[in-house]
């Protein structure tokens, strides 16, 4: 008889071989789906958090810089050094704001942070320093030049960013470039040239035709109307309209002020406030204009205004504190606006810093912004336990003189 043994058998070992590949294919497939892919690629960070970031990594290094400067001189030039220290770490502090920085974020990895970050100006062009991998300017010419480049590179990327992130950049390059012209002569180097910021009203500074002021009035009130809200004179809030509002208010104070003060200024200052007053004739007269443009409420202009008596026996002295006042009142209008008016608002905001020095009043290390340094988050220690970027010890007595 013939043996069939084997026959019979392969039937089931055909069938396990089945189930045993069926088994492979699920393991296989089990595993493809539950192994993880690549984790996805962080989105790109906004431009106002990277031009942040490109401040913060800048402002660090120019720091640093600062302060190793300082330590190889004495005299009248250390303190000079010292004065810009302070106050670029009173600026490093505003811009490593807890509320700027990432979720769960360590306070000792912010200047990597900024470091990885600021890849992006508005230019499209990283900063020098924030890449982390120069040295910094090697001589307090050097460093003037920096800090004016610096302050430039802030206003313009004030232009792009984000409302309240444009008026910290604002105010930080404003500072920063008031400083450079004031280290310049005090460390023997040459003055920093001037920003290209415009410097021109946006709008042609005209009187308008009754014919041409009513036809602006009408579309302006069928504006709002469109939209099914009234045509009321916007209040002073935090609109563009009431910022520009504002605006116009302040500049018409100023100018009274500017006028009772030169009929009290003798000699140089008096000319110096004469054309100053013209200045700011102009000033509001542009931002009526702008006011006109965006069918923004233009407050009446009125007879007198009120001035303290400390004004009256020092001319010189109110209208810096004149000049002072005005520079929160840019920095809402450039939080608040965009475009041209914005531009516009930057080069008021520079330019009223400018004059507030001018007749000795202290625009503070963020103009524009009324801010309390005390509550200002401190900055990153290093392993020692020490502040890196905290400003050196006082100057040693030998180098009071």
């Amino acid at each position: 008889m013939k043996d069939d043994t084997k026959e019979k058998r392969r039937p089931g070992r055909y069938f396990r071989y089945g189930i045993l590949a069926s088994l492979a294919v699920l393991v296989i497939s089990l595993g493809l789906v539950l192994t993880p892919g690549p984790p996805p690629e962080a989105p790109e960070p906004a431009f106002s958090e990277r031009a942040r970031a490109a401040a913060l990594a800048e402002t660090l290094q120019l720091r640093t810089t600062g302060s190793r400067l300082a330590d190889s001189v004495s005299g009248a030039e250390r303190q000079a050094l010292l004065r810009t220290v302070t106050l670029l770490t009173t600026q490093a502090r505003a811009l490593a704001a807890p509320d700027q920085n990432a979720p769960g974020q360590k306070t000792s990895d912010q200047g990597q942070s900024a470091t990885s970050a600021a890849s992006g100006t508005a230019s499209g062009v990283p900063s020098a320093s924030a890449g982390g991998t120069t040295a910094g300017p090697d001589s307090p010419a050097g460093l003037v030049a920096a800090l004016s480049a610096s302050g430039g590179q802030r206003l313009t990327d004030a232009e792009a960013s984000d409302g309240g992130m444009a008026r910290l950049l604002a105010a930080v390059g404003t500072a920063q470039l008031l400083q450079a012209s004031s280290l310049a002569p005090a460390v023997g180097a040459a003055a920093p040239p001037a920003p290209a910021l415009p410097v021109t009203a946006p709008l042609p500074v005209t009187t308008p035709s009754a014919g041409a002021q009513a036809a602006g009035e009408d579309s302006c009130r069928a504006a709002p109307a469109a939209s099914g809200t009234a045509a009321e004179p916007v209040a002073p809030t935090a609109t563009p309209e009431g910022a520009l509002a504002m605006t116009v208010k302040t500049e018409a104070e100023t100018v009274y002020g500017y006028q009772v003060a030169v009929a009290r200024l003798e000699g140089a200052a008096a000319d110096s406030a004469s054309q100053l007053l013209a200045r700011h004739e102009a000033v509001l007269a542009e931002a009526e204009a702008l006011s006109r443009a965006q069918c923004a409420a233009i407050p009446p202009r009125e007879a007198g205004y009120t001035l303290g008596p400390l004004f009256l026996e020092s001319p010189a002295s109110g209208l810096g504190s004149l000049e002072a006042g005005t520079l929160p009142v840019y920095g809402d209008l450039v939080a608040l606006s965009d475009g041209s008016t914005r531009q516009w608002a930057i080069s008021g905001l520079l330019a009223a810093a400018n004059r507030a020095i001018l007749w000795g009043a202290d625009p503070g290390p963020l103009p524009g912004i009324v801010v309390n340094t005390a509550q200002l988050p401190e900055l990153p220690q290093d392993g020692r336990g020490q502040d890196p970027t905290a400003p050196p010890a006082p100057p040693r007595q030998s180098d009071a003189g």
